[in-house]
């Protein structure tokens, strides 16, 4: 293959929650120019701000060295990498911070990587305040070459990038520590369901826990931030963005033949949220139907 291009312009396509402020540190961090592609124009208008040009797909293939992706789903992906391949060439990069499945991931790679166009998988995790901060832990799943050469753009956006293997191994690490996310979730609202029950309430016991050795990321975040005050805001990370990652990870353990039982579960508490109306709300709302009040 190729080497990779020198870096002269980039491209971002994919304005959403993340997406948004991670293509306005791009802008502003980098030095270089970003042109970006939305459907909707109202993100484009905010970052002309940070000098972030409005521009089409064909445009940005034909033109950027690395295109940074931030789509929803692994759908989305695949729809817009076939709209970029007629109009790549060999030395460009594409790097996915979007979370997809990792077999597409891999199909993808391996597609590009035939017309020596270098592909990344590179999933952001942490919530939307890190993402707005510039501080996203990314996880990146690339050659070494590869991840040498983007390094530096994804430094723009997060304060934790990690090699994690060749192509497919930063979804999977994205996959699994959401798997984790959802699990500890279900669990903490069970906690809380039990201790409201027997006399503790939620905001005694979520402070106190956190003193304890059950103290983590989920009870002073989804917990002390979402749980305990019963905010569930939309356009956050919803119940259905997080049954699409976990479908991901269950997909990982069918195909070895693994028992997860618990991540089954945490599935089941999330098709029951969405059941319940809770779909397009963050996905800590499951607690509404493990401790319906």
């Amino acid at each position: 293959m190729s080497k990779p291009s020198a870096i002269a312009k980039l491209g971002f396509i994919g304005l959403g929650v993340m997406g948004e402020p991670m293509c306005g540190h791009l802008a502003r961090r980098s030095g270089l120019p970003v042109w970006a592609a939305d459907l909707r124009p109202e993100p484009l208008e905010r970052l002309k701000a940070d000098g972030v040009v409005a521009s089409t797909i064909p445009e940005i293939a034909g033109t950027c060295d690395v295109i940074v992706l931030s789509l929803p789903d692994g759908k989305a992906v695949a729809a817009v990498v076939a709209a970029l391949e007629p109009h790549l060439r060999a030395g460009q990069c594409v790097v996915d911070t979007s979370t997809s499945s990792v077999k597409l991931t891999r199909e993808i790679g391996a597609r590009l990587a035939a017309k020596g166009i270098h592909y990344a998988d590179a999933p952001v995790a942490r919530t939307r305040e890190a993402a707005a901060r510039g501080d996203l832990s990314i996880m990146v799943g690339a050659t070494p070459e590869t991840f040498a050469h983007i390094r530096p753009i994804l430094e723009t956006m997060g304060s934790d990038v990690t090699h994690c293997g060749p192509i497919g191994c930063g979804q999977v690490v994205k996959i699994l520590n959401n798997m984790l996310v959802f699990q500890h979730t279900v669990a903490l609202a069970e906690a809380m369901a039990i201790g409201r029950r027997n006399g503790v309430a939620a905001d005694v016991l979520l402070p106190t826990m956190a003193k304890g050795s059950g103290d983590s990321f989920v009870l002073r975040n989804h917990g002390m931030k979402a749980m305990l005050p019963g905010t569930f805001p939309e356009r956050a990370f919803s119940v259905r963005y997080a049954m699409k990652d976990l479908s991901y990870a269950l997909e990982m353990a069918d195909a070895d033949g693994l028992a997860v039982p618990s991540a089954r579960l945490a599935m089941q508490r999330l098709k029951e949220a969405e059941a319940a109306g809770y779909g397009e709300q963050y996905h800590p709302v499951m607690l509404k139907v493990i401790d319906p009040q």
